[in-house]
């Protein structure tokens, strides 16, 4: 059976990403979200810095993976561009406990 993600916390992701990235800096820096069965992806995407026009990079930041209970475990993109999971926080966790923590970044996994 397929895992149906819920809209208003995929909806929350957005916004909270949307919120951290305006508009105005849209032309330097964006989030950008994705989704893939039972995760939410966040990456960091930025132009590239000596690449031809309309080229950007892409940064792992942030995994959040629907445990299918309401809840959600978090992972981050570690060196190698695989997802690793985040043990600062318990898993199965609502997700502005999850956003919370991204944004807050206690250890500096998600933003440096």
């Amino acid at each position: 059976m397929a895992v149906v993600l819920p809209e208003l916390d995929v909806e929350k992701v957005k916004r909270w990403c949307r919120d951290r990235c305006p508009a105005k800096f849209a032309d330097e820096v964006r989030l950008e979200v994705s989704t893939r069965g039972k995760s939410v992806s966040i990456h960091e995407c930025r132009p590239v810095w000596r690449g031809a026009p309309g080229e950007w990079t892409k940064m792992a930041i942030a995994q959040i993976r629907y445990e299918g209970d309401g809840t959600w475990t978090l992972y981050f993109g570690d060196r190698y561009g695989k997802w690793t999971m985040y043990f600062d926080l318990d898993t199965n966790q609502p997700i502005n406990a999850i956003l919370d923590e991204i944004g807050m970044d206690p250890t500096g996994i998600f933003w440096g």
